[in-house]
């Protein structure tokens, strides 16, 4: 049974995300949440990266033994996105590492950050994709948001969204407010919403 709080009318899709994790890792040991706009990182800005790089590189350790006992093909790429280190699996075959809707893929960024997070003790943000699913699903819900928004702007009134996982309306909130609008998420996972708000 959850023990989280109810989360309707959150309007900050940054502290969405974040509230939206998980507080217990699957074996159920405790993982402290990242407060909102904190990655619990050093203050320096060089320090911060070398944070990120670090989470990237056991990310990628990680991943590439999982890849091996899965004795499936890929490549890894590391960057660091902003405000997060970001790892991408690219290869041929690897849609059983997406699932439907990208299930399977969420769970795997869960589980990376939780190793991750048994190394450095901070609980990382790190972002996963697999064969480009997040980057072409980041351009289509881009596209959803600005036609979402001309319809409010014509109507007036208030657009619901269908259920999302956190990256996704994330992508929605930054696309609606590059926009001109606001949005706000309703609704409790994994039923979680984007409502887009007239002007």
């Amino acid at each position: 049974m959850s023990t989280e709080p109810d989360l309707t009318n959150v309007d900050n899709p940054e502290s969405a995300e974040v509230a939206d994790r998980p507080e217990q890792a699957a074996d159920g040991s405790s993982v402290p949440p990242v407060e909102s706009g904190e990655d619990q990182a050093p203050a320096g800005e060089g320090d911060h990266v070398d944070l990120l790089e670090q989470e990237g590189d056991i990310a990628a350790d990680y991943l590439e033994e999982l890849l091996d006992i899965a004795d499936l093909d890929g490549d890894l790429d590391m960057d660091v996105e902003g405000d997060r280190a970001a790892v991408s699996i690219v290869g041929a075959d690897l849609n059983q590492l997406v699932g439907d809707k990208g299930q399977v893929l969420e769970a795997l960024q869960e589980l990376t950050r939780l190793a991750v997070y048994r190394e450095t003790g901070v609980r990382s943000r790190l972002m996963l994709d697999v064969s480009g699913f997040r980057a072409d699903r980041r351009t289509r819900l881009e596209e959803i948001a600005r036609e979402t928004v001309a319809e409010v702007r014509a109507s007036g009134e208030r657009r619901s969204l269908d259920a999302m996982s956190p990256f996704e309306r994330k992508v929605v909130h930054d696309a609606v407010a590059a926009a001109g609008l606001s949005s706000e998420s309703e609704g409790v996972e994994p039923r979680r919403f984007v409502v887009v708000l007239p002007e």
